[in-house]
């Protein structure tokens, strides 16, 4: 494996894999290492686990439970399901789904759900995942990636912190300015 450099204290050491995996993104902290990669089928049930109800409540008009519905989403490529990984323990995970936007000029991420253990840092699981999710749309072409504002003030500086502005009830991030801008030239 290849090592990164870090930009300072606050910032992760990050490897990526050698072995040709573009999926696999590596993040240690202070003796912690998180490995974010696409999740597969068999961490569905963590990830549901993880969000305590949170996914469940969100579709009860739906015919298909959360897990049906992610399951599916592993698979189809409207959709980024990620998963954080502490010593080969899924702590966290993150579901992008993409929308075109004609206002937007490209596609709309929208970042569905964050998830992350209470027994590991939340700030640290976050930027982590939140990287490879603002990596992942800018390589699907978006523009712009949108959350739901959440209403816990320290969660909502750490979407901040991201660069996420506020728009009502919604927070946004450009993600692919120089990319609209090289196509008015």
């Amino acid at each position: 494996m290849r090592r990164a450099g870090s930009s300072g204290p606050d910032q992760p050491d990050r490897e990526h894999s050698g072995d040709g995996c573009a999926d696999l993104q590596r993040f240690s902290f202070e003796g912690v290492e998180y490995l974010v990669r696409e999740a597969r089928i068999t961490d569905i049930e963590r990830l549901v686990a993880l969000s305590d109800g949170a996914l469940r409540a969100g579709n009860r008009e739906s015919p298909l439970d959360a897990a049906d519905l992610l399951r599916q989403l592993v698979y189809l490529p409207s959709a980024s399901v990620f998963v954080a990984e502490a010593r080969r323990e899924v702590v966290g995970g993150a579901m992008l789904a993409l929308r075109p936007s004609v206002r937007a000029g490209g596609f709309v991420g929208t970042l569905d759900f964050l998830v992350v253990d209470p027994g590991h840092d939340a700030d640290r699981v976050t930027d982590a995942l939140l990287e490879e999710v603002l990596r992942s749309a800018r390589n699907k072409a978006c523009t712009v990636v949108e959350v739901a504002g959440p209403s816990d003030p320290a969660e909502r500086i750490r979407w901040d912190r991201q660069g996420f502005q506020e728009a009502g009830p919604l927070m946004y991030r450009t993600v692919a300015v120089e990319r609209a801008a090289a196509r008015r030239s």
